[in-house]
């Protein structure tokens, strides 16, 4: 596994993390005691960062469960405060994941979501530099925000990581914000890094997906469009091929060329698929072979950000589960 620094002043984390969203049943339901012994492998495996969320279902008791018998000392535990960003709501957030999580402190402490007009980002980031101070969490990081409201959050406080969509498929990061993080010295942690399997090479034309699989409900992995998406990385995997690789660890070097990118969060749901992710690291590319992928890329169909759509599918549960 290689390692890399958090932003300029962060600690060593694996450059390959697990997300535990699909874990969770984002992707399908998975039973505990399978996503309890994937979590365990990854890190027996060398993987260090592991991101929830308040808003991933169980995902804090899950890595909690996992964390025990001496996997604490091997874990950098990232999770985030979702939804609700208020001083208050960052305070009862943090504490409930301390309790859920079974821990003293939390490594990195993320805002989940996009940039909400409802809540004062001077409070919110006020408030996260308060948890940082009283030692609940070692660091603290933003998801999703663009080059301006970066600028304007450092101006309130200084924070380690920017969580963000992107892949091979989507790269809209890649004009400012990815950018501005290296310019700034805040690491970019990439998540999503497979297209949640677009890139995976197991997709067939005509995929059905599970009720309880979000992708069911995503336009491209639907129809003409899946096969659209299918075509490029069939084209892709052509070029894996001749590197004597897979197309996943295609997938996962290309995002790993950028140096800015600290971690990178895959969607692993069992040991099997970690163990293809991990020779990624290290992967190199000639220019004629960015040249050619870049040509392929070219041909990605253009949607809505698969980020965006999955987080008002997180917003649509809690909203039926309220009602």
């Amino acid at each position: 596994m290689e390692y890399r620094q958090l932003g300029k002043d962060g600690p060593k984390v694996s450059a390959i993390g697990l997300g535990l969203w699909p874990l969770v049943g984002g992707l399908g339901r998975i039973e505990e005691k399978d996503a309890v012994a994937t979590i365990r492998y990854a890190l027996d495996s060398g993987i260090t960062l592991i991101d929830a969320a308040q808003s991933y279902e169980n995902s804090e008791e899950l890595l909690g469960k996992a964390l025990k018998d001496g996997y604490r000392d091997r874990c950098f535990i990232a999770t985030k405060v979702s939804w609700k960003y208020s001083r208050a709501d960052v305070e009862a957030a943090i504490e409930s994941s301390l309790r859920k999580l079974g821990v003293d402190y939390i490594d990195l402490y993320q805002v989940h979501g996009w940039w909400d007009h409802k809540y004062p980002i001077e409070e919110t980031m006020e408030a996260m530099a308060a948890v940082r101070k009283q030692g609940k969490a070692r660091c603290i990081g933003v998801s999703n925000f663009n080059a301006e409201q970066m600028k304007r959050t450092l101006t309130i406080t200084s924070f380690q990581s920017n969580q963000i969509h992107y892949n091979m498929f989507s790269r809209q990061k890649e004009a400012e914000d990815i950018p501005f993080c290296e310019t700034q010295g805040i690491g970019v942690i990439a998540h999503s890094a497979m297209a949640h399997g677009l890139l995976s090479g197991r997709f067939k034309v005509g995929q059905q997906f599970a009720k309880d699989d979000y992708r069911s409900r995503l336009d491209r992995f639907k129809g003409d469009t899946l096969a659209q998406y299918l075509q490029v990385a069939g084209r892709l995997e052509s070029v894996a091929r001749d590197k004597g690789i897979s197309l996943v660890q295609l997938a996962l070097a290309w995002i790993l060329r950028n140096d800015t990118v600290s971690c990178l969060l895959t969607g692993a749901k069992r040991p099997s698929q970690i163990d293809e992710q991990l020779d990624a690291p290290g992967t190199t590319f000639s220019d004629e072979e960015l040249k050619r992928i870049g040509t392929i890329l070219k041909d990605t169909p253009v949607l809505m950000s698969s980020s965006q759509t999955w987080f008002a599918h997180v917003i649509e549960k809690l909203r039926n589960r309220l009602r």
